[in-house]
């Protein structure tokens, strides 16, 4: 019953939102897309608490950028649950500020979702697999929630989003590791049948599961038809006019966002 209740939760917060080669997996036309274009239109909201520090990987055997961001008026976070955030092949955690994603989190906050706050680090272009002792998938699962708790995060409630190759990461990571997350939001994911997306995606079974992808995108039939793979109807599924890029991902990042957010709360009893 529980479940069947946070579903219709989830539908509830998307249908009432706003629309506002190979390499360790990740295809050639992954890679030949263009950058993520031109910064998408931002709300008019600050930005909260937004840090960006550099930091030392185990798991990818390197020092790697550690962002993280907490809507306006929650101080610090301290308390808050997290959704981590998985870039794509053409961006890092230093593009986040550019791209606007603080501003976009207060903005959700303000407009009714519950408060969260946001934590990305450096994946590099292995789609978040490992490839001989760079593991970033590891260090998402291990490592960003330790940092993440030394900030006093609640990582008791964790959800995970990314775009493109990132979308791709985040949906293998909720299968690597099912129940752990609270909900998976992919805009464009780079997935294809076959891939080790849709090997594993009965393992989604429980996880919610929004996808986004513009209708101009070359990803967007491959995406369809993850939505009809999956073990249960995604809570979100929307395909609008866009392409492969932040123009496009900019205008749902509200809708997700306000998803990720009723996923989130209220803590587990």
């Amino acid at each position: 019953m529980a479940h069947v209740l946070t579903r219709r939760r989830l539908l509830a917060a998307g249908a009432g939102t706003a629309t506002l080669a190979a390499l360790g997996g990740l295809t050639a036309r992954e890679l030949s897309r263009p950058r993520p274009g031109p910064v998408p239109e931002l709300p008019d909201a600050p930005s909260g608490d937004e840090r960006l520090i550099r930091i030392r990987s185990a798991a990818r055997n390197r020092e790697v950028d550690f962002w993280t961001a907490v809507p306006e008026g929650y101080g610090d976070g301290r308390g808050l649950p997290v959704c981590l955030v998985l870039h794509g092949a053409s961006a890092t955690p230093r593009d986040f500020g550019r791209f606007g994603l603080a501003r976009f989190l207060t903005d959700a906050v303000r407009r009714g979702a519950p408060p969260f706050v946001l934590a990305g680090a450096t994946g590099g272009r292995l789609s978040w697999r490992r490839s001989g002792d760079d593991d970033p998938q590891r260090m998402v699962r291990e490592e960003v929630p330790t940092w993440c708790a030394r900030r006093g995060f609640d990582v008791d409630r964790t959800a995970v989003w990314g775009w493109s190759m990132g979308g791709f990461g985040a949906l293998l990571l909720a299968e690597t590791y099912p129940g752990w997350l609270r909900a998976v939001a992919a805009f464009s994911p780079a997935v294809r049948p076959g891939d080790a997306v849709f090997a594993g995606a009965a393992r989604l079974r429980g996880t919610p599961v929004g996808l986004w992808c513009g209708r101009q995108d070359n990803f967007l039939r491959d995406v369809r038809a993850l939505a009809r793979a999956l073990p249960e109807p995604p809570v979100r599924a929307a395909w609008a006019d866009g392409r492969h890029n932040f123009a496009y991902w900019g205008t749902v990042i509200p809708d997700a966002f306000a998803l990720l957010g009723a996923a989130l709360d209220p803590p587990r009893p």
